[in-house]
């Protein structure tokens, strides 16, 4: 499923590449933005480490060396959304850099 951006840019959703789906795929001009969300639940770990090792294979397969990862605290004890709000850069398994925000 796609859509169109203002400026002539698109948004695919659920676009899979290879054998696995990602959230997001943003492409604009020269642009393209690998974005994978998380939900973070009750009585689950951390979604994290899955999430960059998922990112980096999405990565692999369109040649990015970045990527987003959008994590969504949905825990019944999660802070409050302004105390919970941040961004991180981490590396993924294989070495590219992940924009990662949680929320």
């Amino acid at each position: 499923m796609s859509g169109y951006i203002n400026g002539g840019g698109t948004l695919e959703r659920e676009y899979a590449i290879g054998r696995d789906p990602r959230d997001l795929c943003l492409c604009y001009a020269e642009v393209t933005l690998g974005i994978e969300l998380k939900v973070w639940r009750n009585r689950k770990a951390d979604p994290l480490s899955k999430g960059l090792q998922q990112l980096d294979g999405y990565l692999a397969r369109l040649g990015q060396d970045e990527g987003w990862l959008v994590i969504f605290d949905k825990r019944d004890n999660a802070l409050e959304l302004e105390e919970r709000l941040k961004t991180e850069i981490h590396a993924s398994p294989l070495g590219r850099e992940i924009t990662v925000i949680r929320a």
